[in-house]
């Protein structure tokens, strides 16, 4: 199964310092939408992980939560794509859970869904505790500039092997290319 894991806010929808509190808040970056279609169209099923700590911090509610993305597979469809699955840590940055990335248990119940290994799999994030939680089950971790990852870039630290974009189009061209040239051989 050829799968991508990919951030929510920063990597397909702009972020806020605010938090995407309502689905008139969640916008798509330019291009991200057409790159999770291409990443479909390519055989990739496209799972996406995200921190949504403004549930636990009583921000909005699950209900709210449940129209941001609904707005999301709404607009994404219009593009031809789709998100295969959507993992989600509801909790306040100060829980000890251990979905909040960067613990890896949302990567970890993916391997245990899908029934599979996560080495190598490209996962796609702009912000550190992306790419720890990715590198944390040896996923590949890739940094989009876009979001955080310019601050992110430049703050340094990440993990070894990270590969870098300008968004998650140049990405997913990376990884449809990258992918299909390994199973040519």
């Amino acid at each position: 199964m050829k799968l991508v894991i990919l951030d929510r806010d920063g990597v397909i929808n702009f972020d806020s310092a605010q938090f995407i509190k309502s689905p008139d808040e969640w916008k798509p970056i330019p291009g991200s939408l057409e790159a999770i279609a291409r990443l479909n169209q390519a055989g990739f099923r496209v799972v996406l992980v995200t921190n949504q700590s403004g549930v636990g911090r009583g921000l909005f509610d699950m209900t709210t939560l449940n129209a941001i993305h609904d707005k999301m597979h709404k607009t994404l469809a219009q593009y031809g794509g789709r998100i295969d699955a959507l993992f989600y840590c509801p909790h306040a940055a100060d829980s000890n859970c251990n979905c909040r990335k960067p613990k890896a248990g949302m990567f970890q119940e993916i391997a245990r869904r899908f029934n599979v290994s996560l080495i190598n799999v490209p996962s796609v994030g702009d912000s550190l505790r992306d790419l720890q939680a990715s590198a944390a089950v040896g996923a590949q971790p890739m940094l989009v500039l876009t979001g955080k990852g310019q601050q992110t870039q430049a703050t340094g630290g990440l993990p070894e092997g990270t590969l870098v974009f300008a968004d998650l189009g140049e990405a997913a061209a990376f990884i449809i290319a990258n992918r299909s040239s390994s199973e040519n051989r």
